[in-house]
């Protein structure tokens, strides 16, 4: 996979039901392998060792909320540990899942379909597969063995603890771990003002993003990342930490 495929639910209980429900290979998929949900209600948090990124917990996109997840950890009793990884073009990954999505629509590409839809910023998807066809074969293996190195870095931060904490929004595990695997869970810690609409894709000039003159609130949430295949140890710790938020329930009004 490139990318992470599971359950969105409203609990981390009821994720853990879904992944079950889920969980084993594809007998349609060649590349699937066995596996199965190793989870323990009734398993204890204490002791377990949390990875965390001191620079990314103290600078943007990371939050009081984020900061406050640190803490709720040590509470606890979990062990909090600094980790670091080497300063890489961690970026140059997403020339794999380009170059495969290119390949996946490329009759939609060379029909002249990509023009037809909505989306047509620079890093839409339409431009990417535009942009794809222009790497190199060199590209594309460079980019494989950047893979390895990162997946092997992976192993290395994780011989040291048990899963990371990381802020949601941090660019560079997202990509991380969409190449090497590591499940992820995010779960709602707290809550932001913001003043603006958040999107994914570079700014639109004909379509700017709504703006509001009243800060509004909304969910924020904190992800863990789990060893390969370890998504119980996630789910013992999202329960314990969605209980100590004690945020889950809350609901906009009428909803």
């Amino acid at each position: 996979s490139l990318d992470k495929l599971g359950p969105m639910t409203r609990g981390v209980e009821d994720a853990l039901l879904v992944l079950h429900a889920i969980s084993g290979p594809d007998p349609g998929d060649l590349a699937s392998v066995p596996s199965h949900l190793d989870f323990d209600a009734n398993a204890s948090v204490k002791g377990l060792r949390v990875g965390y990124f001191p620079a990314w917990m103290k600078d943007p996109p990371a939050t009081e909320v984020d900061r406050a997840a640190l803490d709720t950890i040590e509470k606890l009793g979990m062990v909090p540990v600094e980790v670091a990884i080497p300063n890489w073009p961690y970026d140059s990954l997403n020339l794999i899942l380009f170059a495969e999505g290119a390949a996946a629509f490329e009759e939609l590409t060379l029909s002249g379909g990509l023009s037809e839809l909505k989306a047509q910023v620079p890093d839409a998807w339409p431009n990417l597969f535009r942009q794809a066809r222009f790497l190199s074969a060199v590209d594309f293996v460079q980019a494989d063995r950047m893979r390895r190195k990162v997946a092997q870095e992976m192993a290395r931060v994780f011989s040291q603890v048990d899963l990371l904490l990381v802020p949601s929004l941090r660019d560079e595990m997202l990509v991380i771990t969409n190449f090497t695997g590591h499940p992820s869970l995010t779960l709602r810690a707290g809550f932001v003002e913001v003043r603006k609409a958040r999107s994914d894709w570079a700014p639109d000039p004909e379509h700017p993003l709504p703006t509001f003159s009243t800060p509004r609130r909304v969910p924020h949430g904190v992800t863990l990342i789990g060893r390969p295949f370890d998504e119980g140890t996630l789910g013992t710790v999202g329960i314990a930490l969605e209980r100590a938020f004690a945020v889950a329930a809350d609901r906009p009004t009428g909803f």
